[in-house]
């Protein structure tokens, strides 16, 4: 276990180099000028002739590009052209919103995704098969952002449950969670479709096996032969679909963090593309490209942790 998890350790390494050569290239074929865009229209060709100077934009790209390198080594992700500010302390000031609302998201996902898949899967074709179903091709087919203006309007303006808008005081647990409430079940709808019908198609196969056919002819329980031999076996692709959709759901909780006003990476980078703020909007990319090669490690190191069977050849 230890040299698989290294050797995916070490291969996540030209992964990420990978992944940020294609930010630094995007952002740099984007139209527009950066200095132009911090200075305004108005601004005098001397002015942002010092300030591309400044920024390091007349570089040739190669040398840009190192420097892009070199600043990330060192934990340096520059500062925002229009505030002014360290787009570090940007970025940690709004990503425990958003991570918050994506694992919470991941958590109602499994919390109901899996008990409705055993349940469609264990009733195969009855009416609880086709109604969880139906209920997890609705949570693929509504968007999240529109179903969150639909529980505004429900719980918010109509039955004034939640707050409207807002993130709320993140370290007051009370102020946390009425704020959090809604978005994560926006998002939660989603992940608990993928996880119903994974669920339910992984306990289908797995109770073809010749293993489990061997265990109902030695007269073990149905419960038993379920919980015992099928669901863990079972939950290997599901642990995988959920490394797997939680970097889904980050770019989701964009448009859901736009239609609650909520402080998060995703009002962060929509910001930064409006004013066209070039660092912040690179920065902001960057940290969703560590997060994504990040938690596809986390998946894999649990994946070999849930199967024993894993080996690296």
């Amino acid at each position: 276990m230890f040299q698989y998890a290294m050797r995916r350790i070490l291969i996540s390494v030209p992964i990420l180099l990978v992944v940020l050569t294609l930010v630094f290239v995007v952002v740099r074929v984007l139209p527009g000028d950066p200095a132009v865009a911090a200075l305004g229209d108005q601004a005098s060709k001397e002015a942002v002739d010092a300030l591309r100077a400044k920024m390091g934009l007349n570089d040739p790209l190669w040398l840009q590009y190192l420097k892009f390198l070199g600043s990330l080594c060192r934990g340096d992700l520059g500062t925002s052209i229009i505030s002014g500010f360290p787009v570090a302390a940007q970025i940690a000031s709004v990503v425990p919103f958003t991570l918050e609302l994506t694992f919470l998201a991941v958590f109602l996902g499994y919390l109901f995704g899996i008990p409705l898949g055993i349940s469609a899967a264990v009733r195969r074709n009855s009416f609880v098969d086709y109604f969880n179903r139906v209920f997890s091709l609705l949570g693929l087919s509504v968007p999240a952002f529109y179903l969150g203006i639909l529980l505004i309007l429900v719980f918010s303006v109509k039955l004034r449950i939640f707050p409207v808008v807002g993130g709320g005081e993140f370290w007051d647990l009370e102020d946390n969670l009425t704020h959090v409430a809604l978005p994560a079940l926006a998002l939660g709808m989603m992940m608990t479709a993928y996880v119903t019908r994974m669920t339910r198609s992984s306990i289908l196969d797995i109770m073809r096996e010749d293993y489990v056919r061997t265990a109902h002819s030695k007269g073990l329980s149905d419960r038993k032969i379920l919980y015992k031999h099928v669901l863990r076996n079972a939950l290997i692709p599901i642990v995988a679909l959920g490394g797997l959709y939680v970097v889904v759901l980050i770019g989701s909780s964009v448009m859901v963090e736009i239609v609650f006003s909520r402080p998060g990476l995703g009002k962060l980078l929509v910001g930064a593309i409006k004013q066209r703020d070039y660092t912040t909007l690179q920065s902001v990319m960057v940290f969703y490209a560590f997060l994504v090669v990040a938690f596809n490690l986390i998946t894999e190191l649990a994946y070999g942790l849930v199967d024993p069977r894993i080996k690296y050849n």
